[in-house]
Protein backbone atom coordinates (compact mmCIF):
# COMPACT_ATOMS: atom_id res chain seq x y z
CA UNK A 1 0.00 0.00 0.00
CA UNK A 2 1.28 3.93 -0.93
CA UNK A 3 1.86 6.07 1.37
CA UNK A 4 1.28 8.89 -1.29
CA UNK A 5 -2.68 9.56 -0.35
CA UNK A 6 -2.34 9.53 3.18
CA UNK A 7 1.13 12.55 2.52
CA UNK A 8 -1.18 14.35 0.37
CA UNK A 9 -4.13 14.01 2.89
CA UNK A 10 -1.93 15.13 5.58
CA UNK A 11 -0.81 18.32 3.56
CA UNK A 12 -4.27 19.30 2.49
CA UNK A 13 -5.06 19.52 6.24
CA UNK A 14 -2.03 20.96 7.47
CA UNK A 15 -2.76 23.63 4.82
CA UNK A 16 -6.29 23.90 5.91
CA UNK A 17 -5.86 24.37 9.54
CA UNK A 18 -3.22 27.22 8.70
CA UNK A 19 -6.05 29.36 6.74
CA UNK A 20 -8.22 29.31 9.99
CA UNK A 21 -9.73 32.68 11.42
CA UNK A 22 -7.62 33.63 14.28
CA UNK A 23 -9.24 36.11 16.68
CA UNK A 24 -6.90 39.34 17.17
CA UNK A 25 -6.83 42.24 19.93
CA UNK A 26 -7.03 45.90 19.06
CA UNK A 27 -3.33 47.28 18.46
CA UNK A 28 -3.81 51.05 20.42
CA UNK A 29 -0.81 52.04 21.64
CA UNK A 30 -0.97 52.06 25.38
CA UNK A 31 -4.30 51.27 25.67
CA UNK A 32 -5.61 48.44 27.86
CA UNK A 33 -9.07 46.21 27.61
CA UNK A 34 -11.22 44.37 29.62
CA UNK A 35 -12.37 41.70 27.14
CA UNK A 36 -15.36 40.03 27.46
CA UNK A 37 -16.40 36.95 25.25
CA UNK A 38 -20.41 37.79 23.68
CA UNK A 39 -23.08 34.93 23.02
CA UNK A 40 -22.62 35.12 19.46
CA UNK A 41 -18.15 34.10 19.82
CA UNK A 42 -17.43 37.87 19.34
CA UNK A 43 -15.65 39.90 21.63
CA UNK A 44 -16.41 43.21 23.39
CA UNK A 45 -13.37 45.58 24.37
CA UNK A 46 -14.07 47.87 27.08
CA UNK A 47 -10.72 50.45 27.29
CA UNK A 48 -9.78 50.17 31.02
CA UNK A 49 -7.12 52.06 31.49
CA UNK A 50 -3.46 53.74 29.49
CA UNK A 51 -1.11 51.71 30.60
CA UNK A 52 2.87 52.21 29.85
CA UNK A 53 3.41 48.31 29.92
CA UNK A 54 2.02 44.84 29.55
CA UNK A 55 2.72 44.54 33.19
CA UNK A 56 0.94 47.73 34.33
CA UNK A 57 -2.27 46.63 32.59
CA UNK A 58 -1.89 43.31 33.76
CA UNK A 59 -2.31 44.64 37.46
CA UNK A 60 -4.67 46.97 36.50
CA UNK A 61 -6.96 44.10 35.40
CA UNK A 62 -6.08 41.96 38.54
CA UNK A 63 -7.20 44.87 41.08
CA UNK A 64 -10.38 45.11 38.94
CA UNK A 65 -11.08 41.27 39.53
CA UNK A 66 -10.54 41.44 43.05
CA UNK A 67 -12.91 44.75 43.22
CA UNK A 68 -15.44 42.25 41.29
CA UNK A 69 -15.02 39.63 43.93
CA UNK A 70 -15.08 41.48 47.33
CA UNK A 71 -18.50 42.71 45.20
CA UNK A 72 -19.76 39.00 45.39
CA UNK A 73 -18.78 37.67 41.60
CA UNK A 74 -17.25 34.55 40.66
CA UNK A 75 -15.30 35.26 38.27
CA UNK A 76 -11.87 33.80 38.54
CA UNK A 77 -10.56 33.84 35.06
CA UNK A 78 -10.84 37.18 33.15
CA UNK A 79 -9.33 38.42 29.53
CA UNK A 80 -7.68 41.46 28.61
CA UNK A 81 -5.72 43.18 25.50
CA UNK A 82 -2.70 45.27 25.60
CA UNK A 83 -0.94 46.44 22.10
CA UNK A 84 -2.17 43.55 20.00
CA UNK A 85 -1.92 40.69 22.68
CA UNK A 86 -4.64 39.17 24.45
CA UNK A 87 -3.87 38.54 28.33
CA UNK A 88 -5.33 35.60 30.18
CA UNK A 89 -5.47 36.29 34.14
CA UNK A 90 -5.80 32.77 35.53
CA UNK A 91 -5.16 31.39 38.86
CA UNK A 92 -1.53 30.06 38.33
CA UNK A 93 -0.70 33.83 36.71
CA UNK A 94 -0.81 35.87 33.44
CA UNK A 95 -0.50 34.59 30.25
CA UNK A 96 -0.51 36.22 26.82
CA UNK A 97 -1.13 35.44 23.23
CA UNK A 98 -1.35 37.07 19.84
CA UNK A 99 -4.38 35.71 19.54
CA UNK A 100 -7.25 33.77 21.33
CA UNK A 101 -6.71 30.34 19.88
CA UNK A 102 -2.94 30.55 19.65
CA UNK A 103 -0.45 29.25 22.58
CA UNK A 104 -0.12 30.79 25.69
CA UNK A 105 3.05 32.23 27.26
CA UNK A 106 4.06 32.94 30.80
CA UNK A 107 3.75 36.97 31.36
CA UNK A 108 3.61 36.76 34.92
CA UNK A 109 3.35 34.20 37.86
CA UNK A 110 1.48 34.23 41.08
CA UNK A 111 3.58 34.34 44.52
CA UNK A 112 2.79 31.84 47.67
CA UNK A 113 0.43 34.95 48.69
CA UNK A 114 -1.48 35.59 45.39
CA UNK A 115 0.47 38.93 44.35
CA UNK A 116 1.88 39.16 40.79
CA UNK A 117 5.87 38.53 39.51
CA UNK A 118 8.00 38.77 36.86
CA UNK A 119 8.27 34.93 36.21
CA UNK A 120 12.53 35.36 37.07
CA UNK A 121 12.11 36.84 40.17
CA UNK A 122 11.04 33.82 41.60
CA UNK A 123 13.17 30.84 43.13
CA UNK A 124 13.46 27.52 40.69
Amino acid sequence: MSLKPYLVLAAAALALSACAKKTTPPGDAGVCYHVVPQQDGSMKYNKLVQAASLEVCAANLEAMRIKFLKLGGNQQKIYGAYQANFLFLETTGVFTSTSLEGPRYVALVRTGDGRLAIPSAMPQ
